[in-house]
C-alpha cells in the first residue's frame, strides 16, 4: 500500500502491548508498518524486566483482538472474569463491611472479560508479528527525532537510519518522544502513591471473580489467573501511598506474606508470594491533542490512568479501533489532517472523561479518615442497590473502546 517514495505506510514508536497490537492491525490490513522499541520483550514470567502485571482483556476488546487475528493466541490462557467484586474494609477493624458482586450475567452470556499476564501477551504479539509480512519489528532501535512536513512524517532512529513514512504513530509510553517533538502538552496529576504488582497464590479458589478491597492508600486487586503449581492464584495489584509502598516491597517475603494476607482481609486465606514484585508510580495524565501534523498519539502516549477498572489497555485498544477504521476507510488519506482531527474528536471527549472518573475513583479509595470512609460505605451502598444505576456502570466500563 506503501507509495514508492515512503520507505512504510506507518511507523509505530513503542513496541509495547499497545504499539504491537496497533502493528497487527495496520498490518493485517495491507498498511507497510515499521514498530521500533529500544528494549526487546521480555516474553518469559521468570526472567528479570518481566511484566508481571495483568491486564483484562474485556469484551469490546477481545472482540477486535479476534477480527484483527489475534486472539487465538490467547484464549487457550485467558481466565475469565465472570464477577467483579467490590469489597469496602473501611471500619475501625480491617474486616469486610459491604460486599457487593457485580455479574456479568446481568448484561449477557459472556464474561466482562479474560485476564491474561502481559508477559504472555507480549510472547503472544511477538510470535504473530514475527509471522506477518507486512510488518518490519525492530527491536534495539529506539525514535531519536521526529520531522514532520504536510505530506509526510521523517523519522530518525538511534540505529542511524532515517524512514520516510506517511503516518507517525506515538506509543512510547507517558513521557513519549514522539508528543515531545509534536509540541503537544499533557496535563498530569500525581497522588503520591505507588502500586505493587505480583502472583499469589492462595488456599480459596477465586472461582472466576475479580476482588477489589478498599480500604485507605488505594485498592488492593486481586483478578483471577490459571492455577499456579496446582493451587489458586491470582495477579494482585496493591497501590499504596509511596513510602508505605516502598516499605512492603523492601520486606522479606514471610513478613510481607503475613501483610498482604491482612490486607486482603483473609477472603482467600493465607496468600503466598509466587513471583517477583514489582513497583512504579501512579499518575493520571491526558495529553492536549491526541494528533499532530502527520503524528497520532495512542496509550499511554495519549493517556494514563491509575489501574482500577480495567481501564487502561482497554482504553488504548480503543485508540487503535479508532484509528485503524478512519484509515481503513479511506487508505489513500492515511494520516491527513482531516483524518488525524476525526481521531481527536472520537476519541479525546470520552478518554478525558474515563481519565477524570478514574482519577475520582482512586481517589476515593486513598481515604483516611473515618467519616470519608463511611461516606464511601454509604455511595458504594447507594450506587450498587439501584439496579437501572447498576448496569449502567457496568456498560460504561465495558465501553472503553467507545
Amino acid at each position: 500500500m506503501s507509495e514508492t517514495r515512503f520507505d512504510y505506510d506507518i511507523l509505530i514508536a513503542g513496541g509495547g502491548l499497545a504499539g504491537m497490537s496497533a502493528a497487527a492491525a495496520f498490518g493485517q490490513s495491507g498498511f507497510s508498518v515499521l514498530c521500533v522499541d529500544p528494549v526487546p520483550p521480555v516474553t518469559e514470567r521468570d526472567t528479570i524486566g518481566a511484566d508481571l502485571r495483568t491486564t483484562a482483556i474485556l469484551q469490546p476488546s477481545r472482540d477486535f483482538l479476534d477480527e484483527i487475528g489475534l486472539w487465538d493466541r490467547f484464549d487457550a490462557e485467558a481466565a475469565p472474569l465472570q464477577i467483579m467484586r467490590i469489597v469496602d474494609a473501611g471500619g475501625v477493624e480491617n474486616t469486610p463491611r459491604v460486599i457487593k458482586n457485580f455479574d456479568a450475567a446481568d448484561l449477557g452470556e459472556r464474561p466482562f472479560g479474560w485476564n491474561l499476564s502481559n508477559w504472555f501477551l507480549r510472547r503472544g504479539l511477538s510470535a504473530h508479528l514475527a509471522e506477518m509480512p507486512q510488518v518490519d519489528m525492530r527491536f534495539g532501535s529506539g525514535v531519536t527525532r521526529v520531522q514532520t512536513r504536510t505530506e509526510e512524517g521523517r523519522v530518525s532512529l538511534s540505529d542511524g537510519s532515517r524512514h520516510r513514512v506517511r503516518l507517525v504513530i506515538g506509543a512510547d509510553g507517558r513521557g513519549s518522544a514522539v508528543r515531545r517533538d509534536a509540541a503537544i502538552g499533557a496535563r498530569t496529576m500525581r497522588y503520591g502513591q505507588k502500586a505493587l504488582a505480583f502472583a499469589a497464590t492462595h488456599a480459596i479458589p477465586h472461582e472466576h471473580v475479580s476482588t477489589e478491597i478498599h480500604r485507605s492508600g488505594g485498592p488492593f486487586t486481586l483478578v483471577p489467573l490459571p492455577d499456579y503449581d496446582g493451587r489458586p492464584c491470582s495477579a494482585v495489584v496493591w497501590l499504596e501511598r509511596a513510602a508505605e509502598a516502598q516499605r512492603l516491597h523492601g520486606l522479606d517475603e514471610e513478613a510481607f506474606n503475613a501483610e498482604m494476607s491482612e490486607r486482603s482481609c483473609h477472603l482467600f486465606g493465607p496468600l503466598t508470594l509466587v513471583s517477583r514484585r514489582t513497583i512504579w508510580p501512579i499518575i493520571s495524565q491526558i495529553a492536549d491533542s491526541f494528533h499532530g501534523e502527520r503524528i497520532a498519539l495512542v496509550a499511554e502516549a495519549a493517556h494514563v490512568m491509575p489501574p482500577i477498572g480495567a481501564q487502561g489497555l482497554n482504553t488504548s485498544i480503543g485508540d487503535i479501533r479508532a484509528l485503524h477504521r478512519l484509515a481503513t476507510a479511506t487508505p489513500d488519506r492515511l494520516g491527513d489532517a482531516d483524518m488525524l482531527a476525526r481521531y481527536t474528536r472520537a476519541r479525546w471527549a470520552e478518554v478525558q472523561l474515563r481519565v477524570a472518573g478514574i482519577d475520582a475513583l482512586n481517589r476515593a479509595s486513598m481515604v483516611e479518615t473515618q467519616g470519608l470512609r463511611d461516606l464511601r460505605k454509604t455511595a458504594l451502598d447507594t450506587l450498587y442497590g439501584i439496579a437501572p444505576v447498576r448496569k449502567v456502570l457496568m456498560r460504561t466500563g465495558l465501553g472503553a473502546l467507545g
